[in-house]
């Protein structure tokens, strides 16, 4: 599960460490949005190799965002950083399953060329109208794909959107309702006033109250903000805990959908409570 997720720029290794140091569940190594292009050679290069020191065991999911599929940059991007240290590779404004196709072809191919024996994921980006418009079929477009999330920069400034609860909630639920058909996790969009701590707390229990499991932090300070509100309370690990219980309970066997507490559960829920226990039991919040 990945509560929080930090952004750090490919150009600027002396800031990696500190990245992996913080409390965030995920380091998204940026080589597209804040990368110049004059640096975008250089950020591959000292994002490949960080990634390549650390090995494949770590507690941190790391993520490398490159390139558009359809750019210049995106082939050298793939092969350099598909690496034994990489977990998923993000592919930004896609519009299309076909993009997704072409996307995971190249992963493929990097992986086999090196010899990698673990499969990469992949994080898809949401940030047009046109993504939107095709969020369903871009998410189910592979079986490889192993979350959604869009971006409201690009998809609200060029047509003068103001970013506000009206105009968020109806491209987080078509978000969410993507990934649900796809069956892998939606993370929220990030919030940019850094210093507004009570706006980021606000804006991120938006995303949770609408199904999302997580949330893209740009500064190290928004983390601990993020990881609060994405962590169970007692009373959601309870509730959990009970709904796996009762779908053990051997008088429910065979039943798609039976009654805890006097609510009816079925696989949806078995579904999130199995991801909640899960959480928790990495948060040590439970044995």
């Amino acid at each position: 599960m990945m509560r929080s997720k930090l952004f750090v720029p490919g150009s600027r290794p002396e800031l990696f460490e500190k990245a992996m140091a913080s409390a965030a569940d995920a380091l998204s190594f940026d080589l597209e949005d804040a990368v110049t292009p004059d640096k975008k050679e250089e950020a591959r290069r000292r994002t490949s190799d960080f990634l390549v020191s650390l090995g494949r065991e770590h507690a941190k999911l790391r993520i490398v965002r490159v390139n558009p599929v359809a750019s210049p940059q995106f082939a050298e991007d793939v092969a350099a950083v598909v690496t034994v240290g990489t977990d998923l590779v993000n592919l930004p404004k896609l519009e299309s399953a076909e993009e997704v196709r072409r996307g995971v072809e190249a992963v493929i191919a990097a992986e086999k060329r090196k010899g990698l024996t673990h499969k990469t994921g992949i994080l898809i980006n949401l940030e047009s109208p046109k993504g939107l418009r095709f969020a369903n079929e871009i998410a189910c477009a592979h079986e490889r794909v192993s979350g959604v999330q869009f971006g409201v920069g690009d998809l609200f400034a060029p047509y003068r959107i103001e970013r506000h609860d009206a105009a968020l909630a109806p491209v987080r639920l078509a978000a969410k309702m993507a990934a649900a058909e796809a069956g892998v996790p939606a993370f929220d969009t990030v919030f940019v006033n850094v210093a507004d701590t009570l706006g980021l707390e606000r804006d991120t229990i938006a995303g949770k109250r609408m199904g999302y499991s997580g949330k893209s932090c740009i500064h190290p300070s928004q983390v601990a903000i993020v990881n609060a509100v994405y962590t169970p309370r007692e009373a959601e690990i309870a509730w959990a805990q009970k709904v796996l219980a009762a779908a053990a309970d051997p008088a429910n066997k065979g039943l798609g959908a039976f009654v805890v507490d006097g609510r009816m559960v079925d696989e949806p829920f078995f579904l999130e409570a199995r991801a909640t226990v899960e959480l928790a039991k990495r948060l040590k919040l439970i044995n």
